[in-house]
């Protein structure tokens, strides 16, 4: 199998309630979920920004997957991330980068799944995406992130409804998104309504994560639309960040490897309470399909 991963790398510096720390982040998250899963003969390519002058933060995690199409940067996106309770956690950026090239990407139908994270908001333009759905005939997943998340004078960035989110989803067969992120798609109270009406404008598939309480999938199936449910794993948190990056990459490429919706929830959740359970996050155990 061959999956293509899109979205920026970027350096996180956390400031939590006991602690500080810098470390990789972004598509690194994504990448640690699908390399926790794969099979040795799955090809996974990553296109992505890269700097010369802090490559090495990456470089053990991204010297096991295709870097061909990645970008060099001159300066890579940072982000301070303050998390605090059970609030959503605050984001000021650095360096935020330019979308990311996808031109040196020739035949997009040699992919089974192409899955972009929107890490920083700007990984890709819309008129890129509508540029791959045009020439990809796959399944296409986005986590919505930071698209869901303007931009002040300040670099502080705030939720806000998302621009032109209609083209955007007609591109999408899966959409991920948090609780949060989903009233920046449709600003409905009702969470099935906003299901119904995303489903009703192109993806098939929607995620809603709820963090320690669980996830929920939105489905189109016969003509209807349905649900499932799963709660949290309980484990002692440790962490919060990359867990919903994680719990996507491995929902993703259980379904395109099994196509059944309760298998890959089951395997993403398991592998996002894996992630909340470990403090230093640079990779997960591997997994299988069958655990």
């Amino acid at each position: 199998m061959k999956i293509i991963l899109i979205g920026h790398s970027i350096i996180d510096h956390y400031e939590g309630i006991d602690e500080k720390k810098s470390s990789p982040g972004g598509i690194f998250y994504s990448t640690i979920g699908i390399n926790s899963i794969r099979k040795s003969a799955d090809q996974i390519y990553l296109l992505t920004g890269w700097n010369r002058n802090s490559f090495s933060l990456f470089e053990n995690l991204y010297s096991k997957v295709d870097l061909d199409r990645t970008n060099e940067l001159i300066n890579m996106p940072e982000v301070y991330l303050k998390v605090s309770g059970e609030s959503e956690r605050e984001e000021v950026y650095k360096n935020v980068a330019e979308n990311l090239s996808v031109d040196n990407v020739s035949d997009w139908n040699i992919y089974d799944g192409v899955l972009i994270n929107m890490i920083t908001g700007s990984d890709i333009l819309l008129q890129q995406l509508k540029y791959i759905r045009k020439r990809f005939k796959g399944k296409i997943y986005i986590d919505i992130h930071t698209l869901s998340r303007g931009i002040d004078n300040k670099m502080k960035r705030e939720f806000r409804p998302i621009p032109n989110i209609e083209e955007w989803l007609a591109c999408i067969d899966i959409l991920q998104c948090n609780e949060n992120e989903l009233k920046t798609i449709v600003q409905y109270q009702n969470e099935v309504n906003s299901a119904y009406r995303i489903l009703s404008s192109g993806p098939n598939i929607l995620i809603v994560t709820k963090g320690d309480s669980g996830a929920r999938v939105y489905y189109r199936s016969d003509g209807e639309v349905k649900n499932l449910i799963v709660d949290a794993i309980k484990v002692n948190q440790v962490n919060k960040i990359g867990c919903g990056d994680i719990f996507g990459a491995v929902f993703f490429y259980t379904y395109i490897s099994t196509n059944d919706i309760l298998v890959s929830l089951n395997a993403a959740n398991k592998a996002g309470a894996i992630a909340a359970s470990r403090n230093n996050l640079i990779t997960i155990p591997e997994l299988k399909l069958n655990d």
